[in-house]
Protein backbone atom coordinates (compact mmCIF):
# COMPACT_ATOMS: atom_id res chain seq x y z
CA UNK A 1 0.00 0.00 0.00
CA UNK A 2 2.79 2.43 0.95
CA UNK A 3 4.70 1.69 -2.25
CA UNK A 4 1.58 2.09 -4.40
CA UNK A 5 0.81 5.42 -2.74
CA UNK A 6 4.30 6.70 -3.51
CA UNK A 7 4.08 5.54 -7.14
CA UNK A 8 0.71 7.26 -7.53
CA UNK A 9 2.18 10.49 -6.15
CA UNK A 10 5.11 10.25 -8.57
CA UNK A 11 2.73 9.84 -11.52
CA UNK A 12 0.62 12.77 -10.34
CA UNK A 13 3.72 14.93 -10.00
CA UNK A 14 4.84 13.96 -13.51
CA UNK A 15 1.46 15.01 -14.89
CA UNK A 16 1.75 18.36 -13.13
CA UNK A 17 5.26 18.95 -14.46
CA UNK A 18 4.11 18.12 -17.99
CA UNK A 19 1.17 20.53 -17.63
CA UNK A 20 3.61 23.22 -16.52
CA UNK A 21 5.92 22.54 -19.46
CA UNK A 22 2.96 22.69 -21.84
CA UNK A 23 1.86 26.06 -20.42
CA UNK A 24 5.20 27.76 -21.06
CA UNK A 25 5.66 25.95 -24.39
CA UNK A 26 2.57 27.70 -25.77
CA UNK A 27 4.54 30.95 -25.46
CA UNK A 28 7.73 29.69 -27.07
CA UNK A 29 9.62 28.34 -24.04
CA UNK A 30 10.79 24.77 -24.65
CA UNK A 31 11.78 22.94 -21.48
CA UNK A 32 13.05 19.32 -21.36
CA UNK A 33 11.21 16.67 -19.38
CA UNK A 34 12.00 15.95 -15.74
CA UNK A 35 11.38 17.30 -12.26
CA UNK A 36 14.91 18.75 -12.28
CA UNK A 37 13.68 21.35 -14.80
CA UNK A 38 11.44 22.99 -12.19
CA UNK A 39 14.06 25.62 -11.30
CA UNK A 40 14.49 26.46 -14.95
CA UNK A 41 10.76 27.08 -15.36
CA UNK A 42 10.67 29.14 -12.16
CA UNK A 43 13.51 31.28 -13.56
CA UNK A 44 11.46 31.90 -16.73
CA UNK A 45 8.48 33.02 -14.65
CA UNK A 46 10.66 35.42 -12.66
CA UNK A 47 12.06 37.17 -15.73
CA UNK A 48 10.88 40.81 -15.62
CA UNK A 49 10.15 40.94 -19.35
CA UNK A 50 8.71 37.46 -19.72
CA UNK A 51 6.05 37.26 -22.46
CA UNK A 52 3.61 35.21 -20.38
CA UNK A 53 0.24 36.77 -19.52
CA UNK A 54 -0.29 37.42 -15.82
CA UNK A 55 -3.07 34.83 -15.64
CA UNK A 56 -0.78 32.16 -17.14
CA UNK A 57 2.01 33.04 -14.74
CA UNK A 58 -0.34 32.72 -11.77
CA UNK A 59 -1.48 29.31 -13.01
CA UNK A 60 2.15 28.23 -13.45
CA UNK A 61 3.04 29.28 -9.89
CA UNK A 62 0.01 27.34 -8.66
CA UNK A 63 1.29 24.25 -10.49
CA UNK A 64 4.73 24.73 -8.96
CA UNK A 65 3.19 24.90 -5.48
CA UNK A 66 1.31 21.65 -6.15
CA UNK A 67 4.50 19.99 -7.44
CA UNK A 68 6.36 21.09 -4.32
CA UNK A 69 3.67 19.61 -2.09
CA UNK A 70 3.73 16.33 -4.04
CA UNK A 71 7.53 16.21 -3.75
CA UNK A 72 7.36 16.64 0.02
CA UNK A 73 4.87 13.76 0.27
CA UNK A 74 6.99 11.59 -2.05
CA UNK A 75 10.09 12.24 0.06
CA UNK A 76 8.19 11.34 3.24
CA UNK A 77 6.93 8.09 1.70
CA UNK A 78 10.42 7.29 0.44
CA UNK A 79 11.88 7.63 3.95
CA UNK A 80 9.15 5.36 5.32
CA UNK A 81 9.93 2.77 2.64
CA UNK A 82 13.66 2.91 3.38
CA UNK A 83 13.02 2.21 7.06
CA UNK A 84 10.69 -0.64 6.15
CA UNK A 85 13.26 -2.13 3.76
CA UNK A 86 15.89 -2.07 6.51
CA UNK A 87 13.66 -4.21 8.75
CA UNK A 88 12.77 -6.86 6.16
CA UNK A 89 15.10 -9.82 5.67
CA UNK A 90 14.45 -10.43 1.96
CA UNK A 91 14.61 -6.71 1.18
CA UNK A 92 17.96 -6.39 2.97
CA UNK A 93 19.30 -9.35 0.99
CA UNK A 94 18.17 -7.89 -2.33
CA UNK A 95 19.88 -4.58 -1.58
CA UNK A 96 23.27 -6.30 -1.55
CA UNK A 97 22.99 -6.29 -5.37
CA UNK A 98 24.34 -3.11 -7.05
CA UNK A 99 21.47 -1.19 -8.62
CA UNK A 100 18.83 -2.54 -6.24
CA UNK A 101 17.71 0.02 -3.67
CA UNK A 102 14.98 -0.01 -1.02
CA UNK A 103 12.16 0.78 -3.48
CA UNK A 104 13.11 -1.99 -5.89
CA UNK A 105 13.62 -4.49 -3.07
CA UNK A 106 10.23 -3.74 -1.52
CA UNK A 107 8.48 -3.81 -4.90
CA UNK A 108 9.86 -7.30 -5.55
CA UNK A 109 8.88 -8.45 -2.08
CA UNK A 110 5.39 -6.97 -2.35
CA UNK A 111 4.38 -7.73 -5.94
CA UNK A 112 6.40 -10.72 -7.15
CA UNK A 113 5.01 -14.20 -6.47
CA UNK A 114 7.02 -16.79 -4.57
CA UNK A 115 10.19 -17.48 -6.57
CA UNK A 116 9.47 -21.21 -6.52
CA UNK A 117 6.69 -20.35 -8.99
CA UNK A 118 9.39 -19.97 -11.62
CA UNK A 119 11.55 -22.85 -12.85
CA UNK A 120 14.53 -20.59 -13.50
CA UNK A 121 15.68 -16.99 -13.48
CA UNK A 122 14.81 -16.58 -17.14
CA UNK A 123 11.18 -17.36 -16.35
CA UNK A 124 11.16 -14.62 -13.70
CA UNK A 125 12.71 -12.15 -16.17
CA UNK A 126 10.07 -13.13 -18.73
CA UNK A 127 7.29 -12.61 -16.16
CA UNK A 128 8.64 -9.10 -15.62
CA UNK A 129 8.57 -8.42 -19.35
CA UNK A 130 12.36 -8.17 -19.58
CA UNK A 131 12.72 -10.74 -22.35
CA UNK A 132 12.73 -8.96 -25.75
CA UNK A 133 10.07 -9.92 -28.28
CA UNK A 134 11.43 -12.05 -31.11
CA UNK A 135 10.82 -11.44 -34.81
CA UNK A 136 11.79 -13.59 -37.77
CA UNK A 137 12.91 -12.17 -41.10
CA UNK A 138 14.57 -14.06 -43.92
CA UNK A 139 15.11 -17.06 -41.70
CA UNK A 140 16.91 -14.98 -39.09
CA UNK A 141 15.70 -14.24 -35.56
CA UNK A 142 15.88 -10.63 -34.45
CA UNK A 143 15.28 -9.25 -31.00
CA UNK A 144 12.82 -6.37 -30.85
CA UNK A 145 11.88 -4.04 -28.04
CA UNK A 146 11.28 -5.34 -24.56
CA UNK A 147 7.82 -6.75 -23.93
CA UNK A 148 5.34 -4.43 -22.23
CA UNK A 149 3.80 -7.34 -20.38
CA UNK A 150 4.67 -8.29 -16.81
CA UNK A 151 4.92 -6.35 -13.58
CA UNK A 152 5.58 -2.77 -14.71
CA UNK A 153 6.72 -1.31 -11.36
CA UNK A 154 9.46 -3.89 -10.80
CA UNK A 155 10.52 -3.84 -14.47
CA UNK A 156 10.90 -0.06 -14.54
CA UNK A 157 12.79 0.03 -11.24
CA UNK A 158 15.19 -2.67 -12.42
CA UNK A 159 15.87 -0.80 -15.66
CA UNK A 160 16.53 2.42 -13.71
CA UNK A 161 18.83 0.46 -11.41
CA UNK A 162 20.65 -1.05 -14.38
CA UNK A 163 21.12 2.40 -15.90
CA UNK A 164 22.59 3.66 -12.61
CA UNK A 165 25.02 0.73 -12.66
CA UNK A 166 26.05 1.63 -16.21
CA UNK A 167 26.58 5.26 -15.20
CA UNK A 168 28.72 4.18 -12.25
CA UNK A 169 30.71 1.72 -14.37
CA UNK A 170 31.18 4.47 -16.95
CA UNK A 171 33.43 6.25 -14.47
CA UNK A 172 35.29 3.07 -13.70
CA UNK A 173 36.69 0.42 -16.00
CA UNK A 174 34.61 -2.24 -17.72
CA UNK A 175 36.76 -5.35 -18.28
CA UNK A 176 37.78 -5.64 -21.92
CA UNK A 177 36.15 -8.61 -23.61
CA UNK A 178 33.42 -8.93 -20.96
CA UNK A 179 29.79 -9.42 -21.96
CA UNK A 180 29.02 -5.84 -20.96
CA UNK A 181 31.92 -4.37 -22.96
CA UNK A 182 30.87 -6.30 -26.06
CA UNK A 183 27.21 -5.34 -25.93
CA UNK A 184 28.00 -1.66 -25.26
CA UNK A 185 29.81 -1.54 -28.59
CA UNK A 186 26.86 -3.01 -30.51
CA UNK A 187 23.74 -1.69 -28.80
CA UNK A 188 22.25 1.67 -27.69
CA UNK A 189 22.66 2.45 -24.01
CA UNK A 190 18.98 1.89 -23.16
CA UNK A 191 18.97 -1.57 -24.73
CA UNK A 192 22.12 -2.37 -22.77
CA UNK A 193 20.34 -1.28 -19.58
CA UNK A 194 17.40 -3.56 -20.41
CA UNK A 195 19.76 -6.48 -21.04
CA UNK A 196 21.53 -5.78 -17.74
CA UNK A 197 18.15 -5.56 -15.95
CA UNK A 198 17.36 -8.99 -17.40
CA UNK A 199 20.55 -10.38 -15.86
CA UNK A 200 19.75 -8.66 -12.56
CA UNK A 201 16.31 -10.32 -12.54
CA UNK A 202 17.88 -13.73 -13.08
CA UNK A 203 20.36 -13.13 -10.25
CA UNK A 204 17.54 -11.95 -7.96
CA UNK A 205 15.68 -15.22 -8.58
CA UNK A 206 18.80 -17.19 -7.62
CA UNK A 207 19.42 -15.08 -4.51
CA UNK A 208 15.88 -15.58 -3.22
CA UNK A 209 15.76 -19.28 -4.08
CA UNK A 210 19.10 -19.96 -2.37
CA UNK A 211 18.58 -17.35 0.37
CA UNK A 212 22.00 -15.88 -0.39
CA UNK A 213 23.33 -12.35 -0.61
CA UNK A 214 24.58 -11.06 -3.94
CA UNK A 215 27.93 -12.48 -4.97
CA UNK A 216 29.84 -9.76 -6.80
CA UNK A 217 31.59 -11.25 -9.83
CA UNK A 218 35.09 -10.17 -10.77
CA UNK A 219 33.67 -9.17 -14.14
CA UNK A 220 30.36 -9.22 -15.96
CA UNK A 221 30.18 -12.41 -17.99
CA UNK A 222 27.45 -14.29 -19.79
CA UNK A 223 25.12 -16.01 -17.34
Amino acid sequence: MLFRTRQRLVRQRTDLVNALRAAVYEFGHTVPQGIEQLKRIAAILKEPNVDLPELVREECWSLIDQITQKTERINAKTEQLKKLAARTGAARRLQTMPGVGPLTALAIEAFAPDMTTFKCGRDFAAWLGLVPRQHSSGGKERLGRVSREGQADIRQLLIVGAMSRLNWLGRKSIPEGSWLAQILVRKPRMLVAIALANKMARAIWAMLIRKEDYRHPTQVVTA
